[in-house]
């Protein structure tokens, strides 16, 4: 045997031991023995020893990795990768007696350079490796760092120890969905935590979700952002990328979430709020963006993947152009097969590395797009994504359009896997809801679970219902502006979009006037009482349930501060649309007729049925704005379950009746929003008087 040989190590947890690796004779490249690496094990990886450093690029014809000490600039050490260390379109290289804790790393990669025909190779660029699992360059928020060669990646170490912690697995029909963004929830002082605007502050909340009800969090981008991307000063303040919708490194959590930036750590901190939710039976989703990337269009950024292969990895013009589906300068090739590759590895990634339990894919219809950019009729990337073995407990949820026109809610390729954001339900609802004439049969069939848009025999439960996002109003402002508030963005009020189907109240922003806060305080009730009576998935937006504010501002991805920070002193003041909310939620979990048909009806009633001021009516007209619907079930050795939700967007109070029950039953009345405080009371028979734009709910005893 000859060459000299690396000393053995233990396999450490997360760290797959070479096979044989101490037959192989070593190299010396710079100083540094080497070794041919692991061709199929994609990024940097630690092993007993050294580290594995594998990365493939169709066009290139040299590769360098680069090494550094923490926080320079200029690498310490440059290897090349022998010609003879490159299999097919992969180079693979060992390097041996590296302290995963004092360096970093990036690529240099050498090719042709012709634009018209997508080629861009740059070897005067530092590239991130595609799959870092650790970004450095900008890890503190805020922190202005030279724009270009800065991005570089750290090696992580897997061995966070998950124990014998079981998953939710909550079935779909029983979520309900909170979405937050991972800064603004606890940033703002008020919100009394130890770690503002991070993970681990994030998890200081974890039991006041917990008490209102919530089982599954959906986080807005985690993955690695650069925030100063987009900065810039408006009348003085700075704005940012705040909402963090174009990512750098898909396999990396932001650094900047974390309370500290310790190096290597940046994982194990997400992990721990990832566990503790798991703990008290919440599941966690991650909204992710893999329509486009950070990198923008010609006039964007270079720093990874336009400098491994920019023809692969984006859809291109004939001329070489940029496409812009995305809206945001670039849009993935998401079914060529090396992106195609990268986004089902980076999915099981988070999902066994991190236990995520659910992925929301934004603008989801550009994964389905072919490399011209003409929708597919069975995409392969979607189709992977719903039958991958790993993925196989995972709620997929879509975001079933496109910045480039294709809008696909209830025909998104679905395999029986994908649940979608109904946008329908959002816009149906807001306009029946302000009292829109010819809304009601479109309210009643929202209500009933958008049958008309999604086949009960083929997507049961495939609609996410929702009237607030991130992306618009909140549901406070939905009621106290028509229109758009959106100046401090700096686009003279542009930006956002101009269709809310919001009512101010009379009065437009806030007023002093009671009997408008009245009106708008039971608005909010009566959205958030449909949104809980909704067959379907109810996903509501973080701050909702105490009236928080944007002021205005439908589009404040830009706005790090108090315009998109929660307002934690609002829960103290509102503290009855808290607990209304509460009740809602509670009622919703107590009622599985509401969530799903569970027995295709009960007492002689159907499963589902619409009613007018009159019982029994099949459809409604234009001028109609009362809609009643009933809901009828009965598990096996258990009571009947009936639901009647009474709504009426009229501005006038109503009379109307109740479906007769059986003798052996009464109704119960059990929501007035009329009324802040709910008070389950007997119904006054079968006939009852509904208020003025009010919702009302019965339940059969």
């Amino acid at each position: 045997m000859s060459g000299k040989q690396p000393p053995r190590a233990k396999a450490e947890p997360g760290v797959v031991l070479p096979r044989a690796i101490h037959l192989i004779p070593m190299d010396n490249i710079n100083g540094f023995d080497v070794r041919p690496g692991f061709y199929d094990t994609n990024g940097a990886t630690a092993i007993p020893g050294g580290v594995n450093f594998t990365v493939h690029s169709h066009g290139a014809t040299g590769v360098e990795l680069l090494l550094f000490h923490r926080e320079q600039d200029q690498p310490f050490a440059v290897l090349p990768f022998p010609d003879h260390y490159r299999i097919g379109n992969v180079y693979s290289m060992i390097v041996f007696k590296l302290n995963i804790e004092e360096f970093e790393y990036a690529y240099r990669v050498d090719g042709p350079c012709q634009p018209e025909k997508g080629l861009i190779f740059d070897k005067s660029r530092y590239l991130l490796d595609p799959y870092a699992k650790a970004v450095t360059g900008q890890s503190a928020w805020g922190k202005t760092t030279p724009h270009g060669q800065h991005y570089k990646a750290r090696v992580v170490k897997d061995d966070f120890d998950w124990g014998k912690l079981d998953q939710p697995l909550i079935p779909t029909e029983d979520l309900i969905i909170y979405e937050l963004h991972v800064r603004g929830f606890t940033k703002d002082p008020s919100s009394g935590v130890a770690y503002p605007g991070t993970f681990a502050g994030l998890m200081e909340k974890l039991n006041y979700l917990q008490e209102l009800g919530v089982n599954a969090l959906e986080l807005m981008p985690i993955f690695e952002f650069d925030e100063m991307l987009d900065y810039r000063e408006v009348d003085g303040h700075q704005l940012y990328n705040y909402w963090g919708y174009s990512t750098v490194g898909f396999f990396a959590p932001n650094t900047s979430y974390t309370a500290s930036t310790e190096y290597n750590r940046e994982g194990n901190e997400l992990k721990n709020l990832i566990r503790a939710c798991k703990q008290r039976g919440i599941e966690v989703y991650l909204d992710v963006v893999f329509n486009h990337t950070a990198e923008g269009n010609e006039m964007g950024p270079f720093f990874s993947f336009k400098g491994f292969d920019n023809n692969i990895y984006y859809l291109l013009t004939p001329e070489g152009h940029y496409y812009n589906f995305s809206g945001c300068g670039n849009t993935l090739n998401c079914n060529h097969p090396i992106v195609h590759q990268m986004i089902m590895d980076c999915l099981r990634y988070w999902v066994t590395t991190y236990r995520v339990d659910g992925f929301r894919f934004d603008l989801a219809s550009i994964l389905g797009r072919d490399e011209h950019g003409a929708p597919m009729v069975s995409p392969p990337l979607l189709q992977a994504m719903a039958f991958d073995p790993i993925l196989g407990d995972v709620k997929l949820i879509a975001e079933a359009w496109d910045a480039g026109g294709l809008y696909q809610v209830g025909t998104f390729p679905a395999w029986n896997r994908w649940i979608e954001w109904n946008g329908r339900y959002r816009d149906d609802m807001r306009r029946y809801l302000k009292g829109d004439a010819g809304m009601a049969q479109a309210a009643a069939l929202r209500l009933a679970g958008s049958w008309d848009i999604y086949d009960p025999a083929a997507r049961r439960n495939a609609s996410v219902n929702f009237l607030t996002c991130h992306d618009g109003f909140t549901l406070h402002d939905l009621y106290t502006y028509s229109r758009k508030h959106n100046e401090a963005n700096g686009w003279n009020n542009t930006d956002g979009a101009n269709d809310n189907n919001s009512w101010n109240c009379g009065a437009e922003g806030e007023t002093g006037d009671p009997e408008i806060n009245a009106l708008r305080a039971r608005m909010v009730r009566n959205a958030f009482a449909l949104l809980m009576c909704s067959r379907g998935i109810p996903m509501f937006l973080a701050g909702d349930e105490f009236g928080n504010t944007q002021f205005g501002n439908n589009n404040a991805y830009c706005q790090d501060n108090i315009t998109s920070w929660l307002d934690w002193s609002l829960l103290e003041k509102n503290r009855d649309l808290f607990q209304f909310f509460q009740y809602m939620i509670r009622f919703r979990k107590e009622h599985k007729v509401l969530r799903r048909d569970i027995s295709g009806g009960a007492c002689g009633f159907p499963d589902v049925s619409f009613h007018g001021v009159a019982p029994w009516r099949e459809s409604f007209g234009p001028q109609d704005r009362y809609v009643g619907v009933m809901f009828a079930g009965a598990e096996r050795s258990a009571r009947p379950q009936i639901v009647y939700v009474a709504s009426n967007a009229y501005w006038e109070e109503l009379s109307a009746a109740l479906p007769q029950l059986p003798a052996s039953m009464r109704w119960e009345q059990v929501v007035d929003t009329w009324e802040s405080e709910q008070r389950p009371r007997p119904a006054d028979g079968n006939c009852f008087t509904i208020g003025p734009r009010s919702v009302k709910v019965f339940a059969a005893k």
